[in-house]
């Protein structure tokens, strides 16, 4: 097995993440730091460690949904010592979140130690939905939102897209929603920005099929089994 991979189904963080713990040399392997993207160990003889302490693989696989406040940052620590979501579930529930979302954003966020599925959940060729309530300064309209469509290119040249529709407007502000799938950081705000409409509020309202009907903020509660396993089937995994 790949030693990232052992990482995620080991719920010590996504795979993504896991690569960069590897590369840190933050990871051993009977006793050895490996550093070597695509390692392969042998999950039923040898030693992992992260950070001097040992790691199994992961039996009790958890699934959270959050309906997230603003105020909270979407990690599992903050060397600022900042709140983040994890103080939302309580010190016993070892999980992470699933992609992220800003400090100011609230809404739907999926947290698991399942680390495998926390990875295809996330990446591009995996064509995740996810939907955004999104509030913004000025008067926009339906020809300006149908640009988005086909891109908006960002400072770093990369291309964002998403396809929304009014859902209220006036002279101070409009409402819209957006479908996004593709992840990139403050993505939504920098779209806005360069369109020329400053974000005021935003909300992820839905997360695959996932939604917060039935939270209050800062409420959560467990996924279904059915839930899951249609996570799962979208994946690839069931």
């Amino acid at each position: 097995m790949r030693l990232n991979k052992f990482l995620a189904r080991s719920g010590v963080c996504s795979r993504r993440k896991a690569d960069l713990l590897i590369q840190s040399g933050r990871v051993s392997v009977n006793d050895t730091t490996v550093q070597k993207l695509g390692a392969l160990i042998d999950e039923k003889t040898d030693e992992v460690t992260v950070d001097g302490k040992k790691i199994s693989l992961q039996e009790n696989l958890t699934y959270i949904l959050l309906n997230k406040p603003k105020g909270y940052l979407s990690t599992v620590k903050d060397s600022f010592h900042r709140p983040t979501v994890l103080d939302l579930l309580g010190k016993d529930k070892k999980v992470f979140p699933v992609g992220r979302l800003d400090q100011d954003t609230e809404g739907v966020l999926l947290l698991t130690n399942d680390g495998e599925l926390a990875y295809r959940l996330t990446h591009p060729k995996f064509q995740i939905e996810k939907t955004y309530r999104v509030t913004v300064k000025g008067k926009m309209d339906q020809k300006i939102l149908k640009k988005f469509k086909p891109g908006i290119k960002l400072e770093e040249g990369v291309v964002a897209r998403g396809e929304g529709k009014i859902l209220k407007k006036d002279e101070e502000g409009s409402v819209f929603e957006l479908k996004l799938k593709e992840g990139m950081k403050r993505e939504i705000k920098r779209m806005c920005q360069m369109a020329g409409f400053p974000v005021i509020d935003l909300k992820r309202t839905k997360f695959a099929h996932l939604t917060t009907r039935g939270l209050k903020k800062g409420q959560w509660r467990y996924l279904t089994e059915r839930e899951v396993v249609s996570l799962k089937k979208m994946v690839g995994l069931w």
